[in-house]
């Protein structure tokens, strides 16, 4: 996984300095003010287009990249990369128009009047906005405060703004070679969004052809969905990974919702495992069987590809244990080599406890239920009490899944403990 995050950002910043490499060759030195403006305009627009291409690329869906890199992973790059992209277009537009002003001798309200005269830049500007819109509907403040249909709508505004701004991109400074790798930028990440966010979805929705089976209630909040269906090995769907699940029923429909595989593909069988809590989750909890589903994917690094040592630990929380449980059974080792550290708020929470129990009981594998309130006085996932719970822990690979904070208090625990960064495998998704 390290290797593949670390061909992705090294392409990513290739590309950057091919950017600048066109931008180096199309500039001519002045000491004018005005061309000063004008030089830092070309520079901060051409890596503000550039970065919207890297942004749609990342969430392309493109397998090799998100098998490679992992999808939680990608997202958070997809965050940062747009604060700097908006950062890029703010600076792009203010050295413009500070360009524009000093070579017309207008202040600046001229100046933005006479701009909005050319229709690119009209266009590219309307694009800003709208990626500026993306960006407020992505603060964390402003998140919490929308539904995740209004959020992924305003999301998908970034490919209108990237076509908006196409134009504006292509007026600039006359050469050739910067004009032609401009279209086929575009055209490369244009036909990878086309392929694999539309075609493939629908491919597989036909080849596949899942439908409910069933659905059983596992405990308090928590569903099992049993989705069957053909081909389904063509998934290539493992233990650790999940897909992106649309419902064909009232309420549903329009949106994908991402959960893990909770068991190993068997047969023509799928099931995920969901906390029916609220929302979308509560309403799967009466999804009807013969419900036609439809499921893209598989996504996530989470497998058994990431393993480098003979002993694992396993560690869930909440219904991070869906996919802890599929490696749980699946994982090769031998007696003693695989352990799993469910972390639950009290036992009644505990989901798919006896499935736990009889796969560690077939393979001898350790389990330990770690109950209590996330704020009581002792912590069951601190260093200490890690090192005294397994054995050789600094020996283990780590695979861990659960709610943001307490994945984030684990691994911070379990670095204190001397376990490796590269040994501590993890994926956290939240909204």
């Amino acid at each position: 996984m390290r290797d593949a995050a670390m061909r992705v950002k090294g392409g990513t910043l290739g590309g950057a300095g091919l950017v600048a490499l066109l931008w180096a060759a199309q500039v001519r030195p002045s000491a004018r003010l005005d061309a000063l403006f004008a030089t830092a305009a070309h520079l901060t627009g051409l890596l503000a287009g550039y970065g919207v291409l890297v942004l749609l690329f990342l969430m392309a869906r493109v397998p090799s990249v998100e098998h490679g890199v992992g999808a939680d992973r990608l997202a958070r790059w997809h965050a940062r990369g747009g604060r700097h992209v908006l950062l890029l277009c703010f600076g792009h537009a203010l050295f413009a128009l500070c360009g524009y002003a000093v070579h017309e001798g207008v202040d600046v309200v001229s100046a933005v009047r006479e701009l909005f005269g050319y229709p690119a830049v009209a266009a590219a500007f309307a694009g800003t906005a709208l990626l500026a819109a993306v960006g407020v509907s992505s603060a964390r403040a402003v998140r919490r405060r929308v539904s995740h249909e209004t959020w992924r709508g305003v999301h998908l505004l970034v490919h209108l703004a990237a076509s908006l701004a196409f134009g504006h991109q292509l007026a600039g400074p006359d050469l050739a070679l910067a004009g032609w790798f401009w279209a086929l930028a575009h055209a490369t990440v244009a036909v990878l969004l086309v392929w694999y966010r539309a075609v493939v979805p629908v491919r597989q929705a036909l080849r596949h052809a899942l439908r409910v089976a069933a659905v059983r209630v596992e405990g308090p909040g928590a569903v099992s969905v049993l989705v069957y269906g053909e081909h389904l090995a063509e998934l290539r769907a493992e233990p650790g990974q999940f897909l992106r699940w649309r419902f064909l029923q009232r309420r549903l429909w329009h949106t994908a919702l991402p959960f893990s595989l909770s068991a190993p593909v068997r047969g023509h069988a799928l099931r995920i495992t969901v906390k029916a809590l609220g929302g979308h989750s509560r309403r799967i909890r009466r999804l009807r069987p013969g419900t036609r589903v439809i499921a893209t994917g598989p996504f996530g690094a989470l497998t058994a590809a990431r393993r480098t040592r003979p002993k694992v630990l396993l560690i869930a929380g909440g219904v991070g244990i869906t996919p802890m449980r599929a490696l749980f059974e699946t994982l090769p080792g031998g007696p003693g080599e695989i352990t799993l550290l469910y972390r639950a708020g009290a036992a009644e929470q505990l989901v798919l406890r006896s499935e736990l129990d009889a796969i560690a009981a077939e393979r001898q594998a350790g389990l330990h239920y770690l109950l209590g309130s996330s704020d009581a006085a002792y912590d069951p996932l601190a260093p200490q009490a890690l090192l005294a719970l397994v054995p050789e822990l600094t020996e283990h690979d780590v695979y861990l899944c659960g709610p943001p904070g307490m994945a984030e208090a684990t691994q911070s625990a379990l670095l204190r403990a001397g376990v490796p960064a590269g040994r501590i495998h993890s994926e956290c998704f939240s909204f």
